[in-house]
């Protein structure tokens, strides 16, 4: 079968399609016959050799997280799922693998019918990482929380979980994404200089919590929110040095937060609700995977970036 793979680091040219043995399921897991797979930002910066001293890696590195397709392969002890079912989830962590014809799935969902294949491809590792993150702050009705960097992949659904939750949002994000975040129902204001009192303008009394998918701007966040605890990162490897908890959901690895999978089948409700979109910044053949790359490294994509298979 085909699937991405990169044997060194560096630049997006690295990163190319191999054949490779088929994966198979194993107990606990199901095998999809990938319609539509995501490119990781966080794989982005594994691959240009950014996080070598922080994410192990032994070449050739396969690469994937999120993919959506047709069930082809049951593992032992798996129930409530058919030969057939067209699902999202998310590859085991540990092998990763999703962007390649054939993929094995830790944890999945029914594909929403109101979701295309490629929103649906995008969708199960920022469900999965919005929902660690918000329990994390427990956000909840009746709070304000900032999403900085609100219009990415994750930022997106963050947004649209925490209004769910009943949360008033402010979003930051480039002016020209501003009438895109309020069509998610979050108050948008720039990025930048000044941030600590565009936010205070429209929060005079400051903000609950936040949920920093950016980086670089933890010393604001933390003025408005008030306290380290109640601002969590997924983005700023100087998390440590302003007190600031950052999230990833890797097992057995320090710091972890619990893998948040119950917010899969929370997105599928939302979606037959009409309450979340995935939205989808470009879509590119499996073949063309460095390009992928490339438009995820310049973070400029406003949503998820997908592969077609």
């Amino acid at each position: 079968m085909r699937a991405v793979q990169f044997s060194a680091y560096g630049p997006p040219s690295v990163v190319a399609v191999a054949e490779v043995p088929p994966a198979h399921a194993g107990s606990g897991e199901i095998r999809i016959a990938v319609r539509t797979s995501a490119i990781s930002p966080g794989e982005i910066r594994v691959r240009s050799g950014e996080l070598r001293d922080v994410v192990p890696v032994r070449f050739p590195f396969r690469t994937g997280f999120d993919a959506a397709g047709v069930v082809d392969e049951i593992g032992a002890g798996v129930t409530g799922v058919s030969i057939g079912d067209e699902v999202f989830g998310m590859a085991p962590s540990a092998t990763r693998g999703a962007n390649a014809d054939f993929a094995v799935l830790a944890a999945w969902a029914p594909k929403p019918s109101a979701w295309s294949w490629a929103e649906a491809g995008g969708a199960a590792g920022a469900v999965e990482t919005a929902t660690r993150v918000l329990d994390r702050l427990a956000v909840r009705a009746g709070q304000t929380v900032l999403v900085h960097g609100a219009a990415g992949g994750t930022g997106t659904v963050a947004v649209q979980f925490a209004t769910a939750r009943g949360a008033r949002v402010i979003g930051t994000a480039s002016a020209g994404n501003h009438d895109f975040l309020r069509s998610l129902g979050a108050e948008p204001t720039t990025y930048g200089p000044g941030l600590v009192e565009r936010v205070r303008a429209l929060a005079p009394s400051g903000v609950d919590a936040v949920f920093d998918c950016a980086g670089g701007a933890l010393p604001d966040l933390v003025a408005l929110a008030g306290d380290p605890a109640s601002v969590v990162t997924i983005a700023d490897f100087a998390a440590a040095a302003h007190g600031v908890h950052m999230s990833h959901g890797a097992p057995d690895t320090p710091g972890a937060d619990p893998v948040a999978l119950h917010g899969l089948p929370i997105a599928v409700t939302l979606a037959s609700e009409g309450r979340l979109r995935i939205p989808v910044a470009a879509t590119f053949p499996l073949a063309e995977v460095a390009a992928a790359h490339e438009l995820s490294e310049s973070r400029h994509a406003r949503g998820k970036i997908v592969l077609q298979h």
